[in-house]
C-alpha cells in the first residue's frame, strides 16, 4: 500500500516539475543507480551490479537525447561527449567487474549535478547557496548555459 502512495507521490512530482527539476531527477536517479552498482561490485552480485549499470545508462541515453544539438552549441556537444565517456566508464566498469570506472563516472556526473541543482529556485537552495548571494547569481550564469545546451529559454 505504501509503495502506490510513493509510487502516486513520485509521479505528482515528475508531472509539476520544472525541466531542470527533471534533469536532476535523472542525475539523481543515475548517482543512485552507481552507488548501488558499486556496492554489488564489492559484494560480487552480477545480475543486480548489472541491472543497475544498464539502468544508469538508459538515464545517460534519454540525457543524451534530450539535448538540443542546434540551441546548444558546443556545450551540448561538450555533454554529449561526457554523457558517451561516462557510459563507456560504465560498460568498462561491468565488464571487468570492477569498481574505479564507477567511482570516476560518479565524480563526472556529481559535478555536473551540482551544476543544474544551482538552477533550482531560491526555496530549494541548499544553505550555503542562500549564504552567499553572489554564489547564486554565478551559479545562474552557468546554468544558464547548460539550459541553451537542452534547449531551455535562459
Amino acid at each position: 500500500m505504501s509503495i502506490n502512495r510513493y509510487q502516486k507521490y513520485f509521479e505528482e512530482e515528475l508531472h509539476e516539475a520544472s525541466t531542470i527539476k527533471l534533469v536532476v531527477i535523472l542525475y539523481r536517479e543515475a548517482l543512485d543507480a552507481i552507488a548501488s552498482a558499486r556496492r554489488y561490485v564489492r559484494l560480487g552480485e552480477i545480475r543486480p551490479r548489472t541491472r543497475e549499470i544498464n539502468k544508469a545508462i538508459g538515464i545517460l541515453a534519454e540525457l543524451t537525447r534530450s539535448l538540443d544539438r542546434e540551441r546548444g552549441g558546443e556545450l551540448s556537444q561538450n555533454l554529449a561527449r561526457l554523457y558517451a565517456y561516462c557510459r563507456t566508464l560504465l560498460i568498462r566498469a561491468n565488464f571487468e567487474q570492477r569498481e574505479e570506472p564507477l567511482e570516476e563516472a560518479d565524480r563526472l556526473l556529481s559535478t555536473l549535478l551540482e551544476g543544474w541543482t544551482a538552477g533550482l529556485p531560491p526555496e530549494r537552495a541548499t544553505p550555503a547557496q542562500a549564504a552567499d548571494p553572489g554564489a547564486s547569481r554565478r551559479d545562474y550564469q552557468c546554468v544558464s548555459a547548460y539550459q541553451s545546451a537542452v534547449g531551455l529559454e535562459c
